[in-house]
């Protein structure tokens, strides 16, 4: 079992505006070309290009039509979902060779591939489905926050953050540090409502979600304010799809 560190001098994580975002996939495709060329064990492709193809993904898009309760009319939100880089992560407490672990230095939750036995347990672990066993390296697979680009001083400053946020067409991804009232994301946070993952869960994610802004609204109905993350409108619906997932 792995210890996870009492605290953190940073809190490196992902603000994604669901406002924004649409589904193009870009975060994808740049995340698997950045990891599979660059990070440890290159990302398997299988079949890749035949009737049944299958490989490993960092970074996933859900899309969901919405029908609002307070009478908006139907929308579609388009969810990315990677490794939230929990500040009590069960997937590092969960791991038997000490594999799984969280830095004290800037909270990401790294993986070290040579001592990952692909047990599975910190994938069975993991609330957010966050994890994949990679079927060709038999290791475990996540997001690492691209820790190899954003410290990285042999490239341009403006390359130094995650492969998925340089990439956004919509700028739906941010990247920061969310232990600091003052900085980018915590302002960004702070004045959007964002609001965490199933925060029952009690596992205090890094990463935030900006809520999508009230779409256009059905005639005679009468405008109300987003929900927060503790309604029980879109957060609790989206609370039950990805539990589905």
């Amino acid at each position: 079992m792995t210890c996870l560190p009492q605290t953190t001098t940073r809190k490196l994580g992902l603000v994604i505006d669901l406002d924004t975002c649409v589904g193009c996939h870009a975060c994808v495709i740049s995340c698997k070309g950045w990891n599979t060329e660059n990070y440890g064990a290159a990302l398997s492709d299988i079949d890749a290009y035949g009737a049944q193809p299958a490989g490993t993904f960092l970074n996933r898009v859900h899309s969901y039509e919405v029908e609002p309760a307070n009478g908006c009319a139907t929308q579609t939100v388009h969810f990315p979902k990677s490794c939230l880089h929990c500040e009590d992560a069960p997937c590092v407490t969960v791991c038997p060779t000490g594999a799984s672990y969280k830095r004290a230095e800037d909270g990401i939750v790294l993986v070290n591939e040579d001592a990952c036995i692909g047990c599975g347990l910190c994938a069975w672990a993991c609330p957010y489905g966050a994890r994949e066993l990679d079927a060709v390296a038999g290791v475990m697979k996540k997001c690492t926050l691209c820790v190899d680009r954003i410290y990285n001083e042999n490239l341009p400053e403006e390359d130094r953050v995650p492969a998925c946020v340089r990439t956004c067409p919509s700028g739906a991804r941010h990247f920061g540090d969310l232990g600091d009232p003052s900085s980018a994301v915590s302002q960004l946070v702070e004045s959007r409502g964002g609001f965490d993952l199933m925060p029952e869960l009690g596992t205090k994610p890094t990463n935030k979600y900006l809520p999508p802004r009230p779409k256009d609204r059905l005639q005679g109905v009468a405008s109300e304010p987003a929900a927060g993350p503790s309604a029980t409108g879109f957060f609790a619906w989206l609370d039950r799809a990805l539990e589905k997932i």
